[in-house]
């Protein structure tokens, strides 16, 4: 409410209202960037990469659980190079044989959104021969798609369109 347009002739009580609003909001930006300063630290912390993050044994570990989902799930080595995001080939096959030393970041998004995609079938199905078949049986959601041909499409945002599906479907037991 600007100054000078109160009804009843109170524009000594609008002023007072609009000053106070004013000094509340510089008083909540003080204590934003209050707190602001002493979170940068934590705040670096966490938009640092990934892959600066994770120990590479962790990164090791990760390609590991890839691949074991992939050989449950019966994927062939092109479409679990797609689903990685077209690793070199020769990469792709160290990382199989388990030497994998340092995984680039969207690597590492990439088997996150599977490893989710097969927590959330683990949820939805008690059946674990219904959970891993999942991803083979066409889905009108996806254009009469299966699952995994929409995940091996290429691009992370398949594996994130995925991921969402199937959270949504394991949300009432969430």
């Amino acid at each position: 409410m600007a100054a000078g347009h109160c009804v009843g002739g109170r524009v000594h009580a609008c002023e007072t209202v609009d000053k106070t609003i004013t000094i509340l909001a510089i008083a909540n930006l003080q204590l934003i960037c209050h707190f602001m300063q002493k979170l940068r630290p934590a705040m670096n912390v966490l938009t640092r990469p990934v892959a600066e993050l994770m120990p590479p044994e962790k990164q090791r570990l990760a390609i590991e659980g890839f691949f074991g989902m992939m050989d449950r799930w019966g994927v062939d080595n092109e479409r679990s190079r797609r689903i990685l995001g077209f690793p070199a080939e020769r990469t792709f096959y160290e990382w199989k044989k388990g030497k994998a030393i340092r995984v680039p970041e969207d690597t590492l998004r990439r088997i996150g959104y599977v490893a989710g995609i097969w927590k959330a079938l683990q949820i939805v199905y008690s059946d674990a021969k219904l959970a891993d078949g999942w991803i083979k049986r066409p889905n009108a959601f996806f254009g009469g798609q299966t699952p995994l041909e929409r995940m091996s499409a290429g691009d992370v945002t398949d594996l994130a369109a995925v991921r969402a599906y199937i959270d949504a479907a394991r949300a009432p037991w969430s």
